[in-house]
């Protein structure tokens, strides 16, 4: 494996060789991953200019200042090293599943008399972890089962031969119920108890034929020394082995050890199903989202959720079966398209899974989208609004012990947060702290600039606050002409009334209502821009005070080291080289000498 670095103009000089490549931007963040047979046609392919790439290939393109590729054997190597480099780093424009689960293993201990147990914590040194389990209630199935063959303890105790010596403990409730043999009181040779493992260890790999001929061997022997009852214990487990294989029998027993994927996709993502194949039986079966980046194909989509799926549960596998067909072979990855026969009913099935899941996921969107529509029509009836209110605006004020007063306005759109459309506000022409007028100002001042650039009117103005702070709102809207255009209320806050303009009243809105939760979401976040701002105006203004203060440094200059650090936090900490970086040397030891004299005052 052999590592290089290129400049973007020089990617017609980059071998024609199996490989991974690497783009990184001007702050040398790792943008994107890919794999190629070919990295030289590969990688030139992005800078063609007939190439008729997308407009998000495009976007990327323009961002890459530096390419960095890895040799590698095979495309094989390549598919496996570019997924442990997403996997680590994570790419903007690379595939990600869409799965934040955390899966159940079962771990074996590194201890004498080793115990089974599940977890979602993978520490290494602890033991041998099986897994990942797609779901809990199939990792319960085989623990069950391992539970019911064979004689696994469930203690904690350290069973080291010196403590198992010193003769402290005694059997517990476990052992006369008959599922354990009492390895802490010497009644269970570590032998034995290994041997029991071994035949775990294949049950968890599915590997279940092993442990079905040890019991009927065994059945076989108990019979012939006329020894009765342990052959008819011995015949009940092998019948509950043979029951739990057949309940995940999904094909003939004699296809061993192969992986199913199959893909269906839309405009915009990727639905894969990835099924484990052991003798027959169904062990693991997974379906992942994958959300286009780049306009992926099918194919690229298809190798990048197998290699990835593969990886997760620890399949080594010898055969994987799809359903759509590669381009070309790819060495190291054995790969079929079957035609007939078992294995294309297991792809019939694979595909089956992987169309009910996007079905699904079409079905769980379309039931968010109407629950979203569905409170604010909710709220339209309970407020008796003209139309819909999709589009939402709250205007707040914030003037803690009359300092730096501001506003801020806050927009939902389809009963969601537009980030993008919040606005604050200094207040400009109110002297002192006075809510009902700084709300005049800032409602005149948001819809002034509203009707001057001709963008749409909100269909519901929500004012934080009762009867007073709405009437100055409302002069604001007489004074621009716009009244009436638009329904306004004010939300009171400490019984959630509602006010209208005009009505001596106010309103009662259900207290278990969506609507309602909807408008204190909407009050709510208003105030919480409104503080958010404050205090850090005030912070902003107590430390340029400070800052003026020091002989040397003037307004301009603190105006610089606030605009520059953005926070007072980083200026406290920024370095004498990084501050004369901004204000000049001289002033920099000036300041760095006044923080040494402050600190911790």
């Amino acid at each position: 494996m052999q590592s290089s670095s290129f400049l973007p103009t020089a990617h017609l000089t980059l071998p024609d060789h199996p490989g991974v490549y690497k783009y990184f931007n001007e702050e040398d963040e790792l943008i994107y991953v890919g794999k190629a047979k070919s990295l030289k046609k590969r990688v030139s392919s992005y800078f063609n200019k007939n190439a008729g790439v997308n407009l998000k290939t495009r976007k990327m393109v323009k961002e890459i200042r530096r390419i960095e590729i890895t040799l590698v054997d095979s495309e094989f190597d390549a598919l496996l090293l570019e997924n442990n480099l997403i996997k680590k780093s994570h790419p903007k424009y690379n595939i990600l599943l869409r799965d934040d689960k955390t899966y159940p293993y079962l771990l074996l201990t590194k201890e004498n008399f080793p115990r089974i147990f599940p977890t979602r914590k993978v520490i290494p040194k602890k033991g041998t972890y099986y897994g990942p389990f797609a779901s809990v209630k199939a990792m319960n199935n085989v623990l069950e089962l391992i539970r019911e063959l064979f004689t696994i303890r469930t203690c904690k105790l350290d069973l080291s031969p010196y403590k198992i010596d010193e003769g402290n403990y005694k059997v517990c409730l476990e052992y006369h119920i008959g599922n354990c043999k009492g390895p802490c009181v010497g009644l269970q040779r570590e032998v034995d108890y290994q041997r029991d493992l071994e035949h775990v260890k294949h049950i968890l790999k599915g590997n279940l034929g092993v442990a079905k001929t040890y019991f009927k061997q065994e059945m076989q022997h108990h019979a012939e020394n006329l020894e009765f009852e342990k052959a008819h214990l011995l015949k009940g487990k092998l019948e509950s082995l043979e029951n739990y294989q057949a309940k995940s029998l999904v094909a003939s027993p004699s296809i061993n050890n192969i992986d199913v994927c199959t893909i269906v996709s839309d405009d915009k993502s990727a639905y894969v199903n990835f099924m484990r194949v052991k003798n027959g039986s169904l062990i693991t079966s997974k379906n992942v989202e994958l959300k286009k980046k780049l306009d992926e194909s099918d194919e690229e989509l298809l190798l990048t959720a197998l290699i990835r799926l593969q990886d997760q549960f620890q399949s080594d596998a010898e055969e994987v079966l799809l359903n759509i067909e590669l381009s070309e072979p790819i060495e190291g990855l054995n790969v079929v398209m079957p035609k007939i026969g078992d294995k294309k009913k297991l792809i019939e099935l694979s595909l089956k899974n992987a169309l009910y899941y996007k079905k699904e996921k079409a079905l769980l969107l379309g039931l968010n989208q109407d629950k979203k529509d569905r409170v604010i029509r909710q709220l339209q009836q309970d407020l008796s609004l003209p139309e819909i209110p999709d589009h939402i605006e709250c205007f707040d004020n914030s003037n803690i012990q009359g300092t730096n007063p501001v506003a801020s306005m806050v927009c939902f759109l389809n009963g969601k947060p537009a980030v993008k459309e919040y606005r604050h506000y200094h207040i400009k022409t109110v002297v002192g702290p006075d809510d009902f007028a700084s709300m005049k100002e800032v409602v005149g001042r948001r819809y002034k600039r509203l009707l001057e650039e001709g963008k749409p009117m909100p269909k519901l103005v929500v004012i934080d606050g009762g009867k007073g702070q709405l009437s100055s709102a409302v002069e604001a809207l007489k004074e621009l002409g716009v009244y009436g255009q638009m329904p306004v209320i004010g939300i009171a806050k400490r019984l959630e009334e509602i006010y209208f303009p005009g009505d001596s009243y106010p309103i009662h809105i259900d207290k278990k209502s969506e609507s309602l939760r909807l408008l204190q979401r909407i009050r709510d976040e208003a105030h919480r821009f409104a503080i958010t701002f404050h205090r850090n105006l005030r912070s902003k203004n107590a430390f340029g005070t400070q800052l003026t203060d020091i002989p040397g440094i003037g307004e301009s200059t603190a105006d610089r080291l606030l605009s520059h650090f953005k926070s007072v936090k980083k200026i406290s900490e920024a370095t004498e080289d990084e501050i004369a970086t901004v204000i000049g040397a001289n002033r920099a030891k000036i300041l760095v000498a006044w923080k040494e004299k402050n600190k911790g005052a």
